[in-house]
């Protein structure tokens, strides 16, 4: 059995598919916080563009030889390099169509996180004979990731209920929103980073866990998940809120994982486990929501 699902469950974690997943969960869990019903081309846009960026970025950064890399992910998609070119491509072009599906509002921001994505991988700049993408500049590579994750998964459907559903949402609720996630998000990436401190430095990719050290970055990571909960205490519902019972319970989760991550350096952990909470999340507010219907 074991080696029958396999390869489909690498095929679902080194094709980045399940991240594009965890985007459209994420973008779900918006629009459920916001009281609106799901929304299928922002869904279909979180699934594919995450999916297209996501495998766009490994292949413009191929190593010299993929085969000898000491991460499986690199391995088994430069082994599958013709497939995942093609899925590539097919996520790319497919994002033509459900662009025009969408407001001019949501057009616009598209289209700045586009830039921004393609920006991050790419080697645009230049400094002597040395090229160097967004993600090489110190400091920005977390909070690029954290920001266009945010802004896809939050802003845009909330502009796509404002506009399609007529539902209304404060400035100040959208910020507290935008400001949540923004959390969560950074949170969730900076174990990655400390997984690849050894390589960033190589690289030189001033990453949070080069600049400030393994331990370091582990507590930035706790203090992040901390001002989340803050946050979502001091803008709780009155009463019984499941929201955010169920939100804390997943922040108390993410923080149990990242704590765990210090020994475990499995990669179907950190694929897995520990991006698996950003489907969690959203599968949390609904299944407490759902019970307390019954209370």
């Amino acid at each position: 059995m074991k080696k029958l699902l396999q390869p489909a469950f690498d095929f679902l974690l080194f094709s980045n598919i399940f991240m594009g997943l965890c985007a459209v969960a994420q973008g779900l869990l918006t629009l459920y916080l916001i009281g609106a019903k799901p929304i299928y081309p922002v869904a279909g846009l979180l699934f594919t563009s995450t999916l297209g960026i996501y495998n766009f970025c490994i292949l413009v950064s191929k190593p010299e030889q993929p085969e000898k890399s000491p991460y499986k992910r690199v391995r088994w998609f430069f082994a599958h390099y013709r497939l995942m070119v093609t899925i590539t491509i097919v996520s790319i072009l497919s994002l033509v169509p459900l662009f025009f599906l969408v407001s001019g509002s949501s057009r616009i921001l598209l289209i700045f996180l586009g830039m921004i994505s393609f920006a991050y991988g790419l080697p645009l700049f230049a400094m002597g004979d040395k090229k160097f993408g967004l993600r090489n500049i110190p400091g920005l590579k977390l909070f690029l990731i954290t920001l266009v994750w945010t802004m896809s998964c939050v802003l845009l459907p909330i502009l796509e209920a404002q506009d399609g559903q007529q539902i209304s949402i404060s400035m100040r609720d959208t910020t507290i929103l935008i400001a949540k996630r923004f959390l969560f998000i950074a949170a969730i990436a900076i174990p990655f980073d400390i997984r690849d401190l050894f390589e960033d430095k190589q690289l030189g990719l001033k990453t949070i866990a080069v600049a400030w050290g393994e331990k370091n970055a582990y507590l930035f990571c706790e203090v992040l998940l901390a001002g989340y909960v803050v946050l979502l205490f001091l803008f709780k519902h009155r009463g019984l809120d499941t929201n955010f019972i169920a939100l804390t319970l997943s922040i108390a989760l993410s923080g149990w994982l990242i704590f765990k991550s210090k020994w475990e350096k499995n990669e179907y952990y950190y694929f897995f486990f520990l991006d698996g909470v950003l489907i969690l999340q959203y599968i949390f507010v609904i299944a407490f929501d759902r019970v307390s219907i019954y209370l």
